[in-house]
């Protein structure tokens, strides 16, 4: 994508550069409008005046990419009530409350069986056990007795996929971001580039 910029060199300023690579914050910027309404809205009132913290709707680096990171995380988490686990999240470490929300949504209806059959998956490798057929009835009798085999491998991949997942998760933005920010920082460095 093509960012225009006016072809007047300020002072003490090269003249300024055509670049097609866009810093990930001026993604997040697009999003600003949508933060405010959700800053706003009845939701997030019940929350209190901590939430209207400035700093978790600022668009910086740590806050973004820790955000994403802790939201990976949280959704490996088989827990209902992401949502909330990831509003309280950014509460106390002052994360980005909007990439939090987004990304806590990684785990919904449709997404929710691979990722949780992957996380028991890992979490019978990491104990040495072959993975066992795994059927599911939606009664009472199987909840309290359906899981005996199953549930600590579940939980230990779930553990393990939430610890991997969100430390890469951060990483990977974190390199992504800064690579931009190079990509950018040279093109207005050394002019106009193709």
């Amino acid at each position: 994508m093509e960012v225009s910029v006016p072809d007047v060199a300020l002072p003490g300023r090269e003249a300024p550069c055509y670049c097609r690579h866009r810093m990930p914050r001026r993604i997040f910027v697009k999003l600003r409008p949508f933060s405010e309404r959700m800053r706003h809205g009845w939701a997030f009132q019940v929350l209190g005046p901590r939430i209207r913290d400035s700093r978790l709707w600022a668009l910086n680096r740590r806050a973004i990419t820790s955000a994403f990171g802790a939201g990976i995380a949280i959704a490996f988490i088989p827990v209902p009530g992401h949502l909330v686990l990831g509003l309280i999240t950014a509460m106390i470490w002052r994360l980005n409350v909007p990439t939090i929300v987004a990304t806590v949504f990684l785990v919904n209806p449709l997404t929710a069986v691979p990722i949780y059959y992957l996380a028991y998956r890992v979490g019978a490798f990491l104990l040495g056990q072959t993975p066992g057929k795994f059927e599911f009835e939606l009664t009472w009798s199987w909840l309290q007795t359906g899981l005996g085999d199953v549930w600590l491998p579940f939980l230990l991949g779930s553990l393990a996929c939430a610890v991997v997942g969100g430390l890469a998760g951060k990483y990977l933005l974190e390199l992504v971001w800064r690579i931009s920010t190079l990509i950018r920082l040279s093109a207005r460095r050394g002019g106009v580039r193709n």
